[in-house]
């Protein structure tokens, strides 16, 4: 149950998550639950005279499916709400962070200090502050220290990339490792070169 309770939540490292393995956890649901349902109702069948174990062993496989669908709606989450967006922004200039006096797009990375993924994402980052500061503004967000930032983005695994226009319109979000020519690719595709 743990392991399924880590999948729904998806691992902190970028790693996949539940919605990434629902199929094959749902066809290992039904095998799993229509094999221990028979083996049960077997044993039951001895002591208890005449059942229909196959009947029994799908009820029993619906329900462990049932169960899997539930746990996938709970894991759904909204994007953020612009209100929301606006509460992170006042969080990261709280922290120190500068506005800038022209409005430019932002690319926002939400990670941790100690995130595997994200520790390869550090050199690049600090590479686009340093050389594209005039095109497009790069943020970093540690969600372990910050947790109401993960939320108020709808995070759902870190390292988590948001591309955002110079308004402040969610573009485009990228979750896992994303080197830089990805990145600057996905500005140029944008429009933004």
């Amino acid at each position: 149950m743990a392991f399924v309770g880590i999948l729904a939540q998806g691992c902190s490292c970028g790693h996949v998550g539940f919605r990434e393995v629902l199929p094959a956890l749902a066809a290992v649901a039904v095998i799993l639950g229509y094999s221990l349902a028979g083996d049960l109702l077997r044993k039951l069948r001895k002591r208890a005279g005449k059942m229909n174990v196959k009947n029994i062993a799908i009820i029993g496989a619906v329900v462990v499916a049932a169960a899997a669908v539930m746990m996938l709606k709970q894991t759904k989450k909204a994007a953020p709400a612009a209100k929301d967006v606006a509460q992170a922004e006042a969080v990261s200039q709280a922290k120190g962070v500068q506005p800038q006096a022209k409005a430019l797009p932002r690319l926002v990375d939400l990670g941790a200090g100690k995130c595997i993924p994200c520790k390869a994402m550090k050199p690049i980052l600090e590479d686009l502050m340093a050389n594209y500061a005039g095109t497009f503004k790069t943020e970093f967000i540690d969600v372990w220290e910050n947790e109401a930032a993960g939320k108020t983005y709808g995070i759902k695994m870190i390292p988590t990339q948001i591309f955002f226009d110079a308004t402040g319109k969610e573009l485009f979000r990228h979750e896992g490792f994303l080197s830089k020519e990805d990145i600057l690719g996905k500005w140029k595709e944008l429009g933004i070169e």
